[in-house]
């Protein structure tokens, strides 16, 4: 095996693709509202950032087709299975059960159009997370499908993730041996930055580092990981560079105020080494291969780190997805060891 690419991005073509996978009651609810759209511009789909020009199709949109991920990420990037990972904005819906259908109507939308249509995909099951209820329930009801092999929400929640009243869905994903993916992204129920509302678009993707920092910070002192040992939570989109350098923050203060939570019985990096993974796009380092080396040397480990592409978003130049500085070694264990042990069902043969 060559590569395995932990996150790429299927594109919803419209809301009237899902409609076959909703009930009765949705598809007449969205016609008599009017509703034509829930996507959302998380990137702007002119910026050469959202795709690079020969991936995009003949009405400007990359990522349509099975085919598109057929050429230019088995094909033209010499990947051998992709984790699809749907950004479709169904986690902005403000209504709890409309947020559940639309969820519902992505994850069988994947299964039927990507899934059913090529053996080397797997996917993500993308979450209702405004009711840990609902939730659990599309957990439970996509899991069988061994072709899921992680569930996914946005890192900007309506609420900090290590909250307890999120347990219950670590304690099902614990004993499915799925992982958690917390993707670049928000609900929009709070602010992006923590001074309020930005102005423009360079804001909000440079303050998605702070959201990830939050999660990770409040997983950790919540305690969500050490009631769920077993959890492995995955960064998606995060970069990565940050981490070295919040964790030795954090590490600072835990030590200093270790009474307050003493459930974190050691230091939080070695919990994030233990449960914590990265997908390597963007890495957010300078294209200096000594330095992309100096910075993965400040992780203290080699089974951190994940393959991406984040495909069609064009996060390196080229075709060369993997940075320079890389050893060959930890080159493979990055492309694909480290993706065998992170999601227990790539090593199944789904039926």
């Amino acid at each position: 095996m060559n590569a395995i690419d932990c996150d790429v991005h299927p594109t919803v073509p419209g809301l009237d693709a899902l409609l076959p996978y909703m009930d009765e009651y949705w598809r007449d609810s969205i016609v008599d509202r009017g509703i034509d759209s829930i996507d959302t511009a998380s990137y702007p789909p002119k910026s050469p950032l959202t795709a690079r020009p020969d991936w995009r199709g003949g009405n400007g949109r990359a990522a349509t087709r099975v085919e598109d991920v057929q050429s230019h990420v088995f094909k033209g990037l010499g990947v051998d299975v992709a984790i699809l990972n749907s950004l479709y904005g169904v986690q902005l819906v403000l209504n709890e059960d409309m947020a559940r259908a639309f969820t519902r109507a992505v994850n069988d939308w994947v299964r039927a159009e990507w899934l059913d249509r090529d053996p080397r995909l797997r996917a993500s099951i993308i979450l209702p997370m405004h009711n840990v209820e609902h939730a659990i329930e599309e957990l439970e009801r996509c899991a069988p499908d061994h072709r899921f092999v992680q569930a996914m929400t946005l890192v900007g929640t309506e609420t900090p993730l290590g909250r307890r009243h999120m347990w219950p869905l670590y304690e099902r994903l614990e004993k499915l041996g799925m992982p958690l993916g917390i993707h670049a992204g928000s609900s929009y129920r709070n602010p992006v930055t923590s001074l309020g509302w930005p102005t423009y678009y360079t804001e909000d993707y440079t303050a998605q580092a702070q959201g990830f920092q939050s999660q990770l910070g409040s997983l950790i002192t919540e305690g969500a990981f050490a009631k769920h040992p077993g959890l492995k939570v995955v960064l998606m989109e995060s970069g990565v560079t940050w981490l070295p350098a919040f964790m030795w923050r954090l590490s600072k203060f835990w030590r200093g105020l270790r009474f307050e939570t003493p459930w974190v019985d050691r230091p939080p990096m070695d919990i994030v080494r233990d449960q914590v993974r990265l997908t390597m796009q963007p890495l957010d380092a300078p294209d200096d291969p000594d330095i992309v080396a100096r910075l993965v040397d400040q992780f203290n480990s080699d089974d951190m780190l994940l393959f991406a592409s984040d495909y069609p978003h064009w996060q390196f130049d080229g075709d060369a997805a993997m940075p320079r500085g890389i050893s060959s070694a930890l080159a493979r264990k990055i492309k694909v060891d480290n993706p065998l042990a992170t999601y227990s069902r790539l090593r199944e043969t789904p039926t």
